[in-house]
């Protein structure tokens, strides 16, 4: 499979392939977070002997396997979603006359460079005094994956395409998740619309939410988007050859950044976490990097929470039940203060957003070296994010996080499942009918998908350490900069610089979290997904 999902950066939401997508991509960064091998949880017993013979890629893709089946999530899809998928002869089109028509717009979808499974389109469209329009299309996805058919169950099991380097398992099969229901470019597809106007300074003064047709004028990239937008680099070509786009995306990047302005104001908290992935040349790992953060990410993770909020209040004010996507006000926030304190910082005795922030922003400032490690200290002691259901009159609970209090996932309905259900509401919803699901079947969904997701990271997380281990497997020996980041009762966890892996020190000798070190690599367990290291001398 080759297609990948978005791309999150180190400051804000995971990268596709090791995971998420720059969703509302935010939480995909730090919700559910990176478990730093066995200080964290995990206590196996060390045995470092790899079997003799070099590792490939191949063998990854077993690991994989049998990863996905001791979390018990689905690696094949079976023979009825096979039979299923065969029986779709195309597209959807509905020939409903309430579906607008918006395929003339300037649509572009920004996405890594080999994404195919594409969601999301967006397009800004300038208002008299100084507003905007900005059109959010998300791919209807449920026009072709009917609730209760074979290839829903599939995705109702897993909840979640889940993403490893040397393989991806799709929530949906790739013909429809690369091909029918991806909003891919030069073809019309059905989406469901989110429509909001802001004022000049990006507050939202109204919105709605129907179906349209759209078309996807221009199949963008982040990085490329991103160099044009602060003057590394030409204007993307796909971009080019539309005109007026490059005006378009300018527009975007504008609104995008009061967006983000108006957010960090409120308290919106912006982490750097540690999630690498491999590079490959055939067979063979041949590096690992850490995915930056950037504009067009910055744009795209902007415009897919204001749509999630808008979605939200969208069910709610339609009186329909919803899936919401929370993160509590921390309950071991005092731990937090004590954190703080061990910079020199005060925050508040209650749960206080802004003061939070404030002091990341001073921390990063002051060290970005050590930012990451600091950053998953404080995600640890937020606590994950989980599905909860929001009946009609409740009170909204909130994502403490973003700093928003009406937020649903509805973005990603091709790899993710609960956006997929919130889809079926918002349609019902728009159509005035009964909605597809009730409360108590999206409080079992609820559960579900949250117990689902952590499978799915814990996966994902596993396959980073075995893909770290095979990089490194022949270059025992060799000597590396460290940062210290854990302690454990039976070890020492460290950072290498450069590349970006993690791994214990078999040292007996007790080293101050932060501190640079110079360590020696001693041995690789690719299959475990282990790597030691001793001081260096």
């Amino acid at each position: 499979m080759t297609c990948r999902m978005k791309v999150a950066g180190t400051q804000f939401f995971t990268c596709r392939q090791a995971r998420a997508n720059t969703q509302t991509r935010w939480e995909q960064r730090h919700w559910p977070l990176r478990v730093n091998n066995e200080a964290h949880g995990d206590k196996p017993l060390r045995n470092n002997t790899s079997p003799r013979h070099p590792h490939h890629r191949a063998d990854l893709v077993r690991i994989a396997n049998a990863a996905m089946l001791e979390r018990q999530l689905l690696a094949e899809f079976s023979d009825q979603v096979i039979q299923e998928l065969a029986t779709i002869a195309g597209a959807a089109n509905d020939t409903d006359t309430a579906i607008r028509e918006q395929r003339p717009f300037l649509w572009c979808s920004i996405d890594n460079d080999d994404s195919l499974d594409l969601d999301q389109l967006t397009y800004l469209e300038p208002l008299e005094a100084g507003k905007v329009r900005l059109l959010v299309a998300i791919a209807d996805v449920d026009a072709l994956v009917k609730k209760g058919s074979a290839i829903d169950e599939h995705a109702r099991t897993n909840t979640a395409s889940v993403y490893t380097s040397a393989r991806i398992f799709p929530m949906l099969p790739e013909r429809l998740s690369t091909d029918l229901t991806s909003l891919n470019g030069g073809v019309d597809r059905l989406a469901v619309v989110s429509d909001m106007v802001f004022s000049t300074d990006g507050h939202l003064e109204q919105a709605s939410v129907y179906r349209a047709r759209v078309h996807n004028q221009a199949k963008l990239a982040y990085d490329a988007v991103a160099d044009w937008l602060v003057d590394r680099g030409p204007l993307p070509a796909a971009a080019a050859r539309v005109a007026g786009m490059d005006l378009q995306l300018r527009q975007q990047d504008s609104l995008a950044q009061k967006l983000r302005v108006l957010r960090h104001a409120k308290g919106s908290l912006e982490f750097e976490t540690f999630q690498p992935r491999a590079l490959f040349e055939g067979e063979k790992v041949v590096g690992i990097v850490q995915q930056v953060q950037n504009r067009a990410r910055q744009l795209i993770e902007e415009f897919m929470i204001a749509a999630n909020g808008c979605n939200a209040r969208f069910l709610a004010q339609s009186g329909t039940g919803s899936l919401r996507r929370v993160v509590r006000s921390p309950e071991r926030w005092l731990r937090i203060v004590d954190v703080a304190q061990q910079y020199g910082e005060t925050l508040p005795a209650q749960p206080d957003a802004r003061a939070l922030e404030s002091f990341l922003a001073k921390r990063h400032k002051a060290d970005p070296l050590r930012f990451a490690d600091l950053s998953l200290v404080i995600v640890k002691l937020m606590g994950s994010g989980e599905y909860v259901v929001e009946a009609p009159g409740d009170i909204a609970i909130g994502h403490f996080g973003l700093a928003v209090r009406d937020y649903t996932h509805s973005t990603a309905p091709n790899r993710r499942y609960p956006d997929l259900v919130t889809s079926r509401l918002l349609k019902a919803a728009i159509a005035g009918q009964k909605p597809p699901y009730s409360l108590p079947e999206l409080a079992e969904l609820a559960q579900h998908c949250t117990r689902q997701e952590d499978a799915a990271r814990k996966v994902e997380r596993r396959m980073r350490k075995s893909d770290a281990a095979l990089l490194l497997e022949s270059r025992i020996g060799e000597e590396f900069r460290a940062l210290v980041t854990g302690q454990a009762l039976d070890g020492t966890w460290v950072r290498l610089l450069s590349p970006p892996v993690e791994g214990k020190l078999l040292s007996r000798n007790s080293l101050a979290i932060g501190s640079q070190i110079k360590v020696r690599l001693v041995s690789t367990n690719v299959e475990r997904g282990f790597i030691d290291f001793v001081p260096a001398q």
